[in-house]
């Protein structure tokens, strides 16, 4: 039996009717662009999050982008990230002539740490972008708190914990500007790239919506320079379907997860350590081992797939030399990348194919 990484096949199978509907709908419209569907979704899903105001937009990465133009960090500023995540929490920082500047990760939930921040703070420090990881949110109490002392702006990455919660509120919703991706693979996909932006600051939210469509508050009259970053309407329309069913799908990730974690609690594997206030909506799974090469080539030939997120800190990357940092600078970071190792996750992940993971994994280890 061939188990996916992820299995988007299953979803779509479960949702079919309802998603080809919604795409004819947007085809019969010839309304690609715009229109109700998406002005439906960005009111239902900022409604879920519990914000004012919900952007969608062309991708996670656009999201990122345009909320640090909304807040015009340009050349010469610092902005405070993670060194341990995807390449465009920082790319964004750098494509704006912006200086990413990392500071090093918790080694339990694998965000930012807190206590490490103001250390980093300088004279040119404008914003924090902490990134939730893997699906769980950051210490974003601990981190709004060290933006008001010091009068920085708070971005939340979320691009991989939407719909997860924290202290009773949802990802997204925690600081000034919240960003979420729908890339296929994420919590919540579409079917190409998009993703939106969340807040309540009602100038914020304004000059997104500029920013996001060239720069122009009407047709033809270009106030600022802007993007073409929309979000368009079939995209719009399969994300309304699947939104319907996402708070279950968010319920049987959890125990999905939660499972994966007592099945391997007598093992040597480092499982994920979800906060107490916290849910997760596992992203990916991952754990740690010791000897990553052999458990994936273990695991290869068990046909269970596997994936790394990530092998390469930040910091290290080559399209950061210029940044000055060295090995040794982000150890926690390093010794993550060393470990770290995602296993199959989706809400159709059945108990029988989680039962050949364990397996195989166990094996593995053994």
């Amino acid at each position: 039996m061939k188990i996916n990484f992820i299995d988007l096949k299953a979803q779509y199978a479960k949702y079919k009717d309802e998603i080809d509907e919604a795409i004819a709908k947007v085809l019969d419209s010839a309304q690609f662009i715009g229109g109700s569907e998406l002005d439906s979704f960005e009111s239902e899903i900022a409604s879920f999050v519990g914000v004012k105001h919900a952007i969608g937009c062309s991708s996670g990465t656009d999201a990122l982008l345009l909320s640090l133009m909304a807040l015009d960090i340009k050349a010469g500023d610092e902005v405070i990230t993670t060194p341990f995540t995807f390449i465009a929490t920082a790319e964004v920082i750098s494509f704006l002539g912006a200086k990413p500047v990392f500071v090093d990760i918790d080694e339990s939930s694998y965000n930012i740490n807190p206590a490490l921040i103001e250390d980093a703070i300088t004279e040119r420090t404008k914003a924090i972008l902490p990134v939730s990881l893997y699906g769980q949110c950051a210490d974003m109490t601990s981190i709004n708190a060290i933006a008001s002392k010091h009068n920085l702006i708070v971005i939340e990455d979320g691009c991989q914990s939407f719909g997860a919660e924290y202290q009773g509120r949802k990802s997204c919703a925690l600081s000034t500007i919240g960003c979420t991706s729908f890339f296929p693979s994420k919590p919540l996909g579409a079917y190409g790239d998009g993703g939106a932006i969340f807040t309540d600051d009602d100038a914020v939210a304004a000059k997104m919506r500029v920013l996001l469509n060239h720069g122009q508050k009407q047709r033809y009259r270009h106030s600022l320079i802007g993007l073409n970053a929309r979000l368009d309407a079939i995209q719009a329309a399969i994300l309304r379907v699947k939104l319907k069913h996402f708070s279950s799908e968010v319920a049987q990730r959890v125990a999905i997860g939660q499972r994966y974690s007592d099945l391997l609690k007598d093992t040597e594997a480092v499982t994920p350590v979800v906060a107490d206030g916290n849910s997760s909506v596992y992203a990916q799974y991952s754990i740690r081992v010791k000897d990553r090469a052999n458990v994936v080539e273990a695991l290869s030939r068990a046909d269970i797939p596997t994936a790394v997120h990530y092998p390469l800190p930040l910091h290290l990357q080559e399209a950061f030399n210029s940044l000055g940092y060295r090995e040794g600078d982000f150890a926690v970071s390093e010794r993550v990348s060393a470990q770290i190792l995602s296993l199959p996750m989706s809400p159709f992940l059945t108990t029988s194919e989680q039962d050949m993971v364990v397996e195989a994994l166990k094996k593995a280890l053994s």
